[in-house]
């Protein structure tokens, strides 16, 4: 922790499986048509990947409104999961026991309101319109994806909630700290920002909106983030400790 606080946000290891898991030949042929950050990764780290989304997989509860829930639901919401965590130790969040689908947008009784995608913190719940969800993946580009989005807000909870006892809540948070920071010392680049719409008005709603779509368009769009806004995309690379894939 010492060494990530004050030395350098990475971690020594974060890849560490005494009974490495494999996905049945169905589940990884939902990676291999869906996912190209899986197709990216190396031979070993494919290995992970797979272990990670296996364990994810058993470990939630997924439960189907008005439609029944496939193996390929579970294994795209799982390595979405998998993916936006796979640079950090800590992928398992707890602030999630259970994902709901709906096959469409649906009526939430939070806030009264028809939603495509809920974070339900008291539920420990991320609930998705199934539709939307594919339609996210269907558009690589467009730096809109609900599940990334959502997850995120899960991802950002439940690391404020074990910040003091999770080194890969430290890097997360601690660089985020930095980048809105960073903003705020630049006027210049923030109002660049702003103006270029690079990020969708949405981001700028608040702190925790901002960050799923910062992470959104990191994920989508890292070739153009990058050439754009590299003080910005390094912050957010820093704090998923993404190096490889291509980003």
């Amino acid at each position: 922790m010492a060494y990530v606080e004050y030395i350098n946000k990475s971690l020594f290891v974060n890849h560490i499986y005494f009974n490495k898991q494999k996905l049945s030949k169905d589940q990884r042929s939902v990676l291999k048509r869906q996912f190209k950050f899986y197709q990216k990764l190396s031979l070993t780290h494919q290995s992970y990947f797979e272990h990670r989304v296996f364990m994810v997989i058993k470990n939630m509860e997924f439960i189907g409104k008005d439609l029944e829930v496939t193996q390929e639901m579970k294994v795209m919401i799982s390595a979405t999961l998998v993916k936006l965590t796979f640079g950090l130790r800590d992928y398992r969040i707890k602030s999630v026991e259970r994902i709901i689908f709906y096959p469409d947008e649906f009526y939430s009784q939070t806030n009264k309101a028809y939603h495509k995608g809920e974070f339900n913190l008291g539920y420990k719940a991320l609930v998705f319109s199934w539709k939307d969800v594919l339609h996210g993946y269907d558009i690589e580009d467009d730096n809109l994806n609900l599940a990334v989005h959502e997850f995120t807000h899960a991802i950002h909870f439940y690391f404020m909630r074990v910040r003091h006892r999770s080194t890969s809540a430290a890097i997360f948070l601690n660089a985020y700290v930095e980048l809105t920071t960073m903003l705020d010392k630049n006027p210049k680049l923030k109002s660049k920002l702003i103006k270029s719409q690079f990020l969708r008005e949405y981001a700028f709603t608040n702190q925790f909106e901002f960050l799923s779509v910062v992470i959104e368009t990191f994920i989508e769009s890292p070739d153009q983030f990058k050439s754009q806004f590299p003080q910005i995309y390094m912050k957010v690379k820093t704090m998923l400790n993404f190096n490889f894939a291509g980003y």
